[in-house]
């Protein structure tokens, strides 16, 4: 992981003679009398004000990119968020094409994509390519407006235009929608450039090739209307011209790009909020018992470093001294704090719930467990690149075929047709039939239309090339914390010894473990809410052990079958069933007698039996994945009807069993909601997250079930299927219609039957197609996700 990269103070306003700049509120300070100072990445700032220090050390980058702006005070403001730069060194990769690296930023030589930083970098994101491509959306559909309205108006029942409004509107519309195709649409020429200098064709050579041939016969009508044959003219005399179907194919293509931009932006999301953990500052503790708050980047191993109650372990180590629970989901998924004493390990990332201690540092920077599972999410980003679309990959050989096709149509007219005029209107013709509008709207409006019918089954689906792998999926991987179960421990069993009910048992458990800290007790107080608990007497806690204390004159003791103090007898096999079950047990006595025993676990969701049932009998092979102990594994395994377990996986560990599946051939899912699952499922061929899960899950996987509902693994993958195959039904009739309309415009049946297929003509058939294939695509609205 890289360190936190530090910006110059050249940003900053120039200091006066006298003093220096307050990197806060940008007031001249003299160091000799600054308020305070901080040492921070190797450099020392001055501050006006003790409110200015408390303000940097709680967030020094926030004052370190960009100029500081004041606040209502006058004071203290700060600049402007913006993406920091990437480290010195750092290569750049292509999204799209992650074969290409180089140094520095760039454009892909294939896509024509903004290269993107391989160094994980926290602060906001670079968005400045989708601020470009919304600057150019907006322009282009506000110049696309009129020229459509101009285009559609003499359409309307009773709207009859004269020769001279005609004539105005067609130069008006000549010179907006040069404006939109030219100016603003660069970029679709620019890429298309690129890709014929490599040799290779992509959607955008076809949207590029459709629209200049749109446009230029349309100019060439305005222009020289002598070019063309008098028939084809109207009943008015008027040329046909289609500048609104260039300018709305490339305002469609603009939106295109700004809905993919987002979806790629969201995925370093991610990334970030892994970065987002680890604290900017460190609770330094010296020699002579002195504490101090420094930057993270200036801990070295060694070092010892206080831990404070609610706040974040900075770096990983052992436990010097104190206690407390820590919160280490974000490693092992599991809901409960761990105890932490003198001896243990501690990561960084972690946070401390309760309680505070001082830690030794052993290791930082990149070599902490954090910084490992960031640069593997990072990686197999990278490496997951997305699926080339079915039109993209035709695209190779249909471009070609076009433009000989056309030439070939211009050669033959112009050797045997009556005139030039007649090469020329043809080949455009064969141009404008074979622009990519049903082609290019045959994925997106399926995937919009799915997408859809997904968001309302609670299935949130991220991009369309995920989508198209939910269809081939064979293996579902699958975490048991939050995924199967609740996510969250609470008291399931109650076992009451003769001559106690199950009611007095949990009251007086409720009542004792309402004193303690525990991370169990809290689900015992929660199982007896509702109910009136006696205070206790006298109390006692014994670390690892259990609770003690007098209620209502009883002695009551909570805790292991040890600590009770009596005799558990027939309670102690109940025990053992209960923990062979997954469920933690815990005894309780009464005045020396043993009274019950608890079982705690964290309950199975409703829907997790039979969403593995409804996978297992369409094909799907079901793994379970933990980083749980094996014996509560395999009680849950069994419960719910999985035969593959693998238990006690690290997160590095969990990455490595999906890419040692996809090694075999098989197509992966990966279903989790913890940070610890970020790597798996960023590994996967589809990463599937819990909505109820952590931001880092929902990130870095392309699915989200809203309600954490498990049937909607089978759902998505129903309709992945049926998404993917409206695709291909819909390329099957943009290219039905292009396979037939391009010989005709051609004029293959004039010889014949003395018809030719106008431009005019050429469009409606492409207007046709797209009708096709948007109704088509709504049938996905009401496809059956639970059959």
């Amino acid at each position: 992981m890289a360190d936190r990269p530090t910006l110059s103070l050249k940003l900053l306003p120039e200091p006066s003679p006298a003093g220096v700049i307050d990197p806060v509120c940008g007031m001249s300070v003299d160091p000799a009398h600054a308020a305070g100072s901080v040492s921070h990445a190797g450099s020392t700032y001055h501050f006006c004000s003790t409110h200015c220090v408390a303000k940097f050390r709680a967030d020094p980058a926030k004052y370190l990119t960009g100029p500081p702006a004041a606040d209502a005070h006058g004071c203290c403001g700060r600049g402007a968020a913006e993406a920091p730069p990437a480290a010195p060194g750092t290569k750049y990769t292509c999204p799209m094409d992650p074969q290409i690296v180089q140094d520095g930023p760039g454009t892909c030589p294939l896509c024509g994509m903004a290269l993107e930083p391989m160094t994980p970098t926290a602060g906001p994101a670079d968005d400045s390519e989708l601020r470009d491509m919304t600057r150019r959306l907006v322009a282009a559909a506000a110049l696309t407006l009129p020229v459509f309205a101009l285009a559609m108006g003499p359409m309307l029942p009773g709207v009859s235009l004269g020769h001279t409004l005609t004539a105005w509107g067609n130069g008006l519309s000549l010179a907006l929608s040069a404006l939109v195709v030219f100016v603003i649409g660069w970029p679709v020429f620019a890429r298309t450039w690129t890709a014929l200098r490599h040799r290779t064709a992509n959607m955008f050579t076809l949207i590029a090739l459709g629209t200049a041939a749109a446009w230029g016969v349309s100019a060439a009508a305005v222009l020289a209307p002598s070019l063309f044959p008098a028939t084809y003219a109207d009943a008015h005399g008027h040329l046909p011209v289609y500048f609104e179907a260039a300018a709305v194919i490339v305002t469609l293509v603009l939106l295109g790009q700004v809905l993919e931009l987002r979806a790629r932006r969201s995925t370093g999301d991610a990334i970030r909020a892994l970065l987002g953990l680890r604290p900017d500052t460190a609770r330094l503790v010296h020699l002579d018992g002195t504490e101090e708050d420094v930057p993270l980047a200036s801990v070295r191993p060694g070092d010892q470093v206080r831990v404070r109650p609610g706040g974040n372990v900075p770096v990983d180590g052992v436990v010097h001294d104190g206690s407390g629970p820590v919160d280490e989901s974000m490693l092992t998924g599991e809901p409960v704090p761990v105890m932490k004493a003198p001896g243990d390990r501690v990561t960084g990332g972690t946070r401390a719930t309760t309680g505070t201690f001082v830690m030794t540092a052993t290791a930082v920077g990149e070599a902490t467990v954090l910084a490992k599972i960031v640069a593997l999410v990072a990686a197999a980003q990278r490496t997951r690149a997305p699926l080339q679309s079915l039109a993209d990959r035709v695209a190779a050989w249909f471009v070609p075929a076009v433009v000989l096709a056309a030439l070939v149509t211009f050669a033959a007219w112009a050797a045997f047709g009556p005139s030039l005029a007649y090469a020329v209107v043809n080949a455009v013709a064969v141009l404008v039939i074979a622009c990519p509008c049903a082609l290019g709207l045959a994925t997106p409006v399926s995937v919009t239309v799915g997408v859809g019918r997904g968001a309302r089954a609670g299935v949130l689906v991220r991009t369309a090339d995920v989508l198209e792998r939910l269809a081939t999926i064979d293996t579902v991987v699958v975490d048991k914390t939050g995924t199967l179960t609740e996510g969250k421990t609470a008291l399931v069993s109650v076992v009451p010894a003769a001559g106690f009910d199950e009611k007095q048992v949990v009251r007086y458990a409720a009542a004792l473990e309402a004193g303690s800290e525990h991370p169990l007790a809290a689900a015992v107080v929660a199982a007896a809410r509702g109910g009136a608990l006696p205070r206790p007497e006298h109390f006692e806690a014994v670390a690892g052990q259990g609770v003690r204390g007098t209620l209502e004159g009883a002695d009551v003791r909570v805790g292991s079958a040890a600590f009770i103090g009596a005799d558990p007898g027939a309670l102690a096999a109940r025990a053992e069933e209960l923990r062979r079950e997954g469920q933690t047990a815990v005894f309780v006595a009464v005045n020396g007698t043993a009274a019950g025993v608890l079982g705690l676990a964290d309950p199975l969701k409703p829907t997790a039996a039979e969403a593995v049932r409804r996978l297992t009998s369409a094909g799907v092979r079901v793994v379970m994945l933990t980083g749980d102990a094996r014996a509560t594994a395999d009680a849950v395994a069994r419960q719910v009807g999985i035969t593959e377990v693998h238990a006690s996986v690290p997160p590095e560990g969990k990455a490595a069993v999906v890419t040692e599946l996809k090694r075999a051939g098989r197509r992966v899912a990966m279903a989790g909601d913890g940070i610890n699952d970020a790597p798996a499922l960023a590994a996967a061929d589809v990463g599937i997250a819990m909505g109820t899960g952590t931001d880092v899950a929902v990130e870095a996987a392309g699915v989200t079930l809203v309600k954490g509902d498990l049937l909607g693994i089978a759902r998505a993958r129903t309709l992945g299927r049926a998404t993917v195959r409206n695709i291909r039904q819909n390329l099957a009739f943009a290219f039905a219609y292009n396979l037939l309309g391009v010989p005709v415009a051609a004029g293959v049946l004039y010889p014949l039957f003395g018809v030719l297929l106008s431009p005019m003509l050429a469009a409606a058939a492409m207007s046709l197609s797209s009708v096709s294939v948007i109704g088509n695509a709504l049938r996905l609205r009401v496809v059956n996700l639970d059959g």
